[in-house]
């Protein structure tokens, strides 16, 4: 297949071959005011489930997968870690067997799962860090039980958020990343000591840092300028316009550097839905008139996101200032380069995973999808 478009990182008109699952070669096309953008497909690291369904559930089926899958690709997304949230051990193997055969059994699925990611249950069991997480179900991290979990995903577990604040925790990372597993810190209320223990061990992210904390922290020392200064950990940020301030997200790039940054939906299974309270298994929660998801009865304690990860793209550089070409690669070969996905960008020889879209000149800087490729074969394209 053939695409055509305006390049992400130089605005060159080209046409984009793709045989066999793979770019193939580059050629001219004519500029034109109408022609899409290209860039390296989407890959969103934290997406826990869409339209009414959670991935951690023992509701899930493949046939829920499979819808959550489509209305990814709709994003511009062609890479994505279905995210299994802290739960009953019954209804995290459920869902990560229910994952894995989804992976196994539909060629869609399998082509755009970069990995699970299992966020919690060793997260914090403190109010705020641990977020909307059940308190019942945190506690520290052990190995034995996490290769249970391992085995009923069929070792398609990729990606693990825990709190380091766990005197298990830093033996348990260390065997993590011998297995070949990421290691983010996340929902933590852990010492700076800690954390640097942490990475010491081989932790590599920080997951939506500045969210998943406590609502009041001492100026200094805390969590988050530890991680803000830890140079080893990339920062995983929810820039929906809900979970950070402008400025917030304006000082973590700042501090962090662009290259340690990666945008990340965290869509709640709830995304796409009315306003409205529903029941979640993680919580009962609201969605707000303006689309921010809190947990139910009040409005400051947010439960997930429910915006796409094309806003993410928009906003970071309305808020941070940083250009098109910055932006997209925060939501695409950055985090596709921490799962070792090093085949991941817009040149010979990588994956032909390509987001097509348009976007505003305004001060928006609104994105909208054309037309998600993934393996090459178009899986989304708008009517429009």
């Amino acid at each position: 297949m053939e695409v055509v478009g305006r390049r992400y990182d130089t605005g060159e008109a080209v046409v984009v071959a793709c045989e066999h699952g793979r770019i193939a070669r580059f050629s001219r096309a004519e500029a034109a005011a109408d022609l899409p953008w290209i860039a390296p497909g989407w890959c969103d690291l934290q997406i826990n489930g869409h339209g009414g369904q959670e991935f951690s559930a023992a509701t899930l089926t493949v046939n829920g997968v499979a819808k959550i899958v489509s209305a990814i690709h709709a994003m511009g997304v062609t890479a994505f870690c279905p995210t299994v949230t802290t739960n009953a051990d019954e209804v995290l193997c459920h869902a990560l067997g229910v994952i894995a055969e989804a992976i196994e059994t539909r060629p869609e699925i399998g082509a755009s799962v970069a990995g699970i990611h299992l966020e919690g249950p060793y997260l914090s069991a403190l109010d705020g860090p641990r977020g909307a997480h059940a308190k019942q179900f945190c506690r520290a991290p052990d190995w034995d039980e996490f290769r249970q979990f391992q085995d009923a995903a069929r070792g398609r577990i990729r990606l693990i958020t825990l709190s380091p604040e766990y005197d298990s925790a830093p033996a348990f990372i260390r065997q993590a990343v011998a297995s070949g597993v990421l290691v983010a810190i996340g929902h933590t209320a852990a010492t700076g000591e800690q954390i640097r223990t942490a990475v010491d061990a081989g932790a590599k992210l920080s997951t939506h840092l500045g969210n998943g904390a406590h609502l009041q922290l001492p100026r200094h020392p805390n969590y988050l300028w530890d991680q803000l200064a830890e140079d080893r950990l990339t920062a995983s940020l929810i820039v929906d316009g809900h979970h950070l301030p402008p400025e917030v997200v304006q000082t973590f790039v700042r501090a962090k550097g662009a290259e340690r940054i990666v945008l990340i939906s965290d869509l709640s299974g709830m995304a796409g839905l009315p306003p409205g309270r529903y029941k979640t298994e993680l919580c009962e929660l609201d969605i707000l008139p303006n689309g921010k998801l809190v947990i139910a009865g009040q409005d400051r304690l947010l439960a997930a996101a429910s915006a796409p990860l094309g806003v993410g793209i928009a906003n970071v550089m309305r808020f941070a200032g940083v250009d098109l070409k910055t932006a997209i690669e925060m939501a695409s070969t950055q985090p596709a380069k921490l799962l070792n996905r090093d085949d991941i960008g817009l040149n010979v020889g990588a994956a032909a995973h390509l987001t097509l879209f348009d976007r505003a000149e305004d001060a928006s800087r609104t994105i909208t999808v054309r037309e998600t490729i993934a393996g090459g074969v178009s899986v989304y394209r708008s009517d429009s």
